[in-house]
């Protein structure tokens, strides 16, 4: 989000300028023209509605915690057939803005269990967190009601088509073994077959 700058009204915080006494509140519901530019970054139809509210509270002698909520209003594409699908997100939004954030040093790493930690950084910015938590938080396969995948069948002319059904490869062994029949070999090779 920070590219273009597509929220320029959303509220944005100087750390050196939060207070370390009370937390610092705020509210921001984008205009028509953000939230536009907000699908678009997300590859969303639309997002027809969208507010952010929450304080940034002081944590220790430099740190800060960021607790708010994201409600958003937003259609989504049917995976299956491309329909708009409607959806509501509510989402809770907890981050720790650190001073003193060290970046874990190897070249493997494990993942810290809490993964709301952040390096604190100049400016905290409203508009790209709720862009992150509003990108985490969307339904990975959005499906239209009534919407079926249905049977894709290929061949080449003159041939016919494999179905799924014909692809299961036990579906011959039970009959198979209710013959008496060794899979794989004739019963007349198996010496131990009865005749």
């Amino acid at each position: 989000m920070d590219e273009n700058r597509p929220a320029p009204d959303a509220p944005r915080f100087r750390a050196g300028a939060l207070s370390h006494r009370k937390p610092t509140r705020f509210a921001w519901a984008p205009d028509a023209a953000a939230r536009a530019a907000l699908a678009r970054a997300l590859d969303l139809p639309a997002i027809r509605a969208l507010s952010f509210k929450g304080e940034i509270l002081p944590e220790g002698r430099s740190d800060f915690r960021l607790s708010a909520e994201l409600v958003a209003d937003v259609v989504q594409s049917c995976v299956i057939s491309l329909a708009p699908v409607p959806a509501r997100i509510v989402e809770q939004v907890g981050r720790r803005f650190l001073s003193e954030w060290s970046e874990p040093e190897g070249e493997e790493v494990e993942m810290p269990e809490d993964d709301s930690m952040d390096p604190l950084p100049e400016v905290i910015d409203i508009a790209a967190i709720a862009a992150e938590t509003l990108a985490l938080a969307l339904p990975p396969y959005p499906r239209a009601a009534g919407a079926e995948l249905g049977e894709a069948v290929f061949a080449a002319p003159g041939e016919t088509p494999i179905r799924d059904e014909d692809l299961k490869p036990f579906a011959g062994l039970a009959s198979l073994l209710k013959k008496g029949e060794k899979p794989g070999g004739d019963p007349e090779d198996d010496p131990g077959a009865q005749q």
